[in-house]
C-alpha cells in the first residue's frame, strides 16, 4: 500500500525534524546493506518523537526506530514506512546519585560505558564492545561474557505507540534471552537507568579493556558485519557447531562466513541482502542436516 507523507512531512517540518526522503539504509547499518527507506527522520526530543507517534499511529504508517543499526540485515529493495533515527536528548548520559545512571535510547553502549567507567561505577564492562545503543541493547537483552542488560537495568521509560510517555520496571521489562517487553512491539524506548556498584576507575578500565582484547582477537572487528547471527542453541554454541560443519569461510556473494569467527557473518565487498540470506539459509540447512539441531537467528531482517 503507498503511503500518503503529506501530513507527516509538514508535521516534521513544524516540529524541526529533518527528513530524508528515500534514504539509502546502508549507510545507517553496521552490515553496509540495505536499500532506502520511504522516509529517515532524525528524532532529537522526546516531546519529538511523541507527536510524531500519535501522527504514525493515526495515519497507519509502519516506523522503525534505529540507533546503531548494528543488529540489522535491511532488504535491498528498502523500507516502506518511516525510519526514526534517535539522536540529540537520546544520546544523553546522566548521573542520578546512588549508583544510578540514566542513558538516552540513542547512546551508544560505547559512551554509557566510558561513562560508567569515569564515575567509578562498575556492571557495564561486560558490554563494552558491543556496537549497539542502549534502546536496541534493552530491547534485546543483550549480553556478553557473562552478563547482559536485565542485571543492570532498573527502569526503562518509553512512549507508547500513540505518544503516551509511560515506564516499567522489574519483572515488568520482561526480560529472558536475547528478549524483552519490547522484542517486536511498538513501544518505543525513551531512555533507560541502569542500577551498577561503586569501583575503581582504574580496575574498571582495565576489565573493559581485557574483555575488548579478547573480542578483537577472536571477531571480525574489521569488516561490516551485524555481530552474531545466531541465537545460542540449547546445550551448544552456534560458531562450534557451523565450524564443526566445515562451513567457516564459505561464500555467496559478497557474504561470507568469517574466517575468524564462524558465528558472524561479514560483508567482503558489494554483499546484498539476498547473499546474506542465502548464506544463513545454507547454514542453517547443513546444521540441522549433520547436527540435528535448528538455528535462529538472532539478527533482524526488515524491509520490502
Amino acid at each position: 500500500m503507498k503511503q500518503n507523507y503529506a501530513s507527516l512531512d509538514r508535521a516534521a517540518e513544524q516540529l524541526g525534524c529533518s527528513c530524508a526522503p528515500q534514504e539509502p539504509m546502508c549507510l545507517h547499518t553496521t552490515f553496509r546493506i540495505g536499500g532506502p527507506a520511504d522516509r529517515l527522520l532524525t528524532v532529537e526530543r522526546v516531546s519529538q518523537l511523541g507527536e510524531l507517534l500519535k501522527i504514525l499511529h493515526g495515519e497507519e504508517i509502519p516506523f522503525l526506530v534505529l540507533g546503531k543499526g548494528s543488529n540489522l540485515l535491511v532488504s535491498d529493495k528498502g523500507i516502506r514506512g518511516v525510519v526514526l533515527l534517535l539522536a540529540g536528548e537520546f544520546k544523553k548520559v546522566e548521573l542520578l546519585g546512588n549508583g544510578r545512571l540514566r542513558a538516552g535510547a540513542g547512546a551508544s553502549l560505547a559512551s554509557v560505558c566510558a561513562f560508567a567507567r569515569d564515575q567509578g561505577l562498575s556492571g557495564l564492562e561486560f558490554a563494552w564492545g558491543i556496537p549497539g545503543s542502549v534502546g536496541g541493547a534493552v530491547t534485546m537483552d543483550a549480553g556478553a561474557y557473562g552478563g547482559e542488560m536485565r542485571d543492570v537495568v532498573e527502569r526503562v521509560c518509553h512512549l507508547t505507540e500513540e505518544g503516551t510517555l509511560s515506564s516499567a520496571a522489574g519483572e515488568e521489562l520482561g526480560f529472558s534471552y536475547r528478549k524483552s517487553r519490547y522484542t517486536g512491539g511498538r513501544e518505543v524506548i525513551a531512555w533507560a537507568d541502569y542500577k551498577l556498584q561503586p569501583g575503581d576507575p582504574t580496575q574498571i578500565g582495565s576489565q573493559m579493556e581485557e574483555l575488548m582484547a579478547r573480542r578483537k582477537a577472536k571477531q571480525p572487528y574489521d569488516m561490516p558485519s551485524a555481530g552474531s547471527v545466531f541465537k545460542r542453541p540449547e546445550g551448544a554454541y552456534a560458531a562450534a557447531l557451523i565450524e564443526e560443519c566445515g562451513l567457516k569461510g564459505r561464500r555467496v556473494g559478497g557474504a561470507q562466513v568469517s574466517e575468524k569467527h564462524a558465528g558472524f557473518i561479514v560483508n567482503t565487498g558489494g554483499a546484498t541482502c539476498g547473499d546474506v540470506l542465502a548464506l544463513i539459509g545454507q547454514i542453517q540447512q547443513e546444521v540441522r542436516e549433520k547436527k540435528g539441531i535448528s538455528l535462529e537467528t538472532e539478527v533482524r531482517v526488515l524491509g520490502e
